[in-house]
């Protein structure tokens, strides 16, 4: 029994120390990223590995970035190419999630089918689409040409049907009986149980609009969120590396303020749906 016990403990600190070596390995870049961000440009190009410290912390790399780049119209954009395909992702794959999952219409099958198509194939091939139906709007460089390629998810609609499909029968044949139509029975009774698929959604397509790069930098040249205006830091020949890296400090500000604001249904959300980022 004592033996039991003793493997027990040794198996559970193992198992302690190599979370803590991984946890350490992920935080390494972070780390990195903000020590470069007071470094001298010598110093973070150093190949000296003993040259982990700033030999004096460099605030002006921070002040030269944010008087040289709008930080506040970068934030206001990337808050409103976050929050609009938020709210478009979830609405529209709510409502396709339960259509596909509870009701029974004629090309049922055949318009699922699609959905997964796209989910199979690469993101890639629409953008040329994506920009002539933006262009034919005459919304290029607008903050709609940010969100237009989000309004719409098959990633989504998938999850939400799954959601749906879990919730018992018995519910909508109550709601039936209680004199509610289909659109009581989805408003009232289904959707305020598929919320936990909501917020999983609703994480997911944020995390996703934070970091989307190649979109912004193709339909638009001014109207710019936080990840197209960094890319554009980087030169052709050379880099101010210090710099850089204090933008990318600045631009995480965004998610650690909102992970804090909402860790509870953060974590809820991605143990919920059992994916990963």
């Amino acid at each position: 029994m004592e033996s039991m016990e003793k493997k027990q403990k040794l198996t559970a600190a193992l198992i302690h120390v190599l979370l803590i070596l991984v946890s350490i390995t992920m935080l390494v870049p972070f780390v990195w990223m903000a020590l470069t961000a007071f470094k001298t440009i010598t110093e973070s190009t150093s190949v000296d590995p003993f040259v982990i410290f700033p030999s004096s912390w460099k605030v002006e790399n921070f002040t030269e970035v944010i008087n040289n780049m709008s930080f506040a119209k970068l934030y206001f954009n990337t808050l409103m190419l976050i929050l609009g395909r938020v709210i478009c992702a979830v609405l529209t794959a709510t409502l396709a999630g339960y259509a596909f999952a509870r009701l029974e219409f004629p090309g049922k099958k055949l318009m699922f089918s699609l959905v997964m198509f796209q989910m199979m194939v690469p993101g890639q091939i629409f953008i040329i689409p994506q920009y002539l139906m933006v262009s034919k709007l005459g919304a290029l460089d607008t903050i709609f040409a940010l969100v237009f390629p989000g309004m719409v998810t098959a990633f989504g609609t998938f999850l939400l049907r799954q959601s749906y499909m879990g919730l018992p029968k018995d519910l909508e044949e109550a709601a039936r009986l209680d004199g509610c139509n289909i659109g009581q029975t989805f408003l009232f009774v289904m959707a305020p149980l598929a919320r936990s698929g909501m917020v999983a959604l609703g994480i997911f397509t944020a995390v996703f609009a934070y970091k989307d790069l190649m979109w912004p930098l193709i339909c638009n040249k001014t109207v710019m969120p936080l990840s197209a205006a960094l890319a554009k830091m980087q030169g052709q020949y050379s880099n101010n590396y210090p710099q850089l890296m204090a933008a990318s400090l600045l631009a995480c500000v965004p998610m650690i303020v909102l992970y804090l604001i909402f860790q509870k249904q953060f974590i809820e959300g991605i143990a919920t749906s059992g994916g990963k980022l």
